[in-house]
């Protein structure tokens, strides 16, 4: 069974490696869920993933089987158009673990716990808009495409894309809002 914790600073370089076997390189081609043909380079740094861990209204979620970290994302608070929303990235599974339902999980986790926490009125991601299996993975979760599009980010110090013209697809997921009652 996976259990869920929010991540300290002391698991920031598992957490790192984790990210880093699951998008690129060799490793990642395990999963299906591998940028090893679009990207070259790494996706996060220990340091990076440290910083994130520290910042106010972020939180990284942590799923973990027999006391090793299976499965992460980041969770940030955000407010978009005057409405509490929580912004997805940095999703991952260890590639040789992935289809078996953790990465749904996962996600499933995330949104209870920010919703309970933060009361968000919806979710939203990026998404390499050439990534078509994936997106589909997030729509059978009930994410749907915002048409919004943006240029993919280049970090030449991280990573360096194989394939010209990347860009981002927004995905977005409302939830009911659901209003606490008053006792009388």
């Amino acid at each position: 069974m996976l259990n869920f914790y929010k991540a300290e600073l002391v698991d920031a370089e598992a957490i790192a490696t984790l990210i880093n076997s699951a998008y690129r390189g060799e490793t990642s081609r395990k999963g299906w869920t591998t940028e090893a043909d679009i990207l070259d380079g790494l996706r996060t740094t220990t340091s990076e993933i440290g910083k994130t861990i520290k910042r106010k209204n972020t939180f990284i979620l942590i799923g973990v089987l027999k006391d090793t970290i299976i499965a992460t994302m980041c969770c940030e608070w955000q407010e978009l158009a005057g409405q509490d929303t929580v912004h997805f990235g940095m999703i991952a599974v260890k590639p040789s673990l992935q289809n078996k339902g953790y990465g749904k999980t996962l996600i499933q986790a995330a949104e209870a716990i920010c919703l309970r926490e933060w009361r968000v009125v919806g979710f939203h991601m990026a998404v390499i808009s050439i990534r078509h299996e994936l997106i589909a993975f997030y729509e059978r979760l009930g994410y749907k495409r915002t048409g919004e599009f943006a240029d993919f980010p280049v970090k030449s110090d991280l990573w360096q894309p194989k394939v010209e013209g990347l860009n981002l697809q927004y995905m977005a997921k409302l939830v009911e809002v659901r209003r606490l009652e008053r006792p009388a």
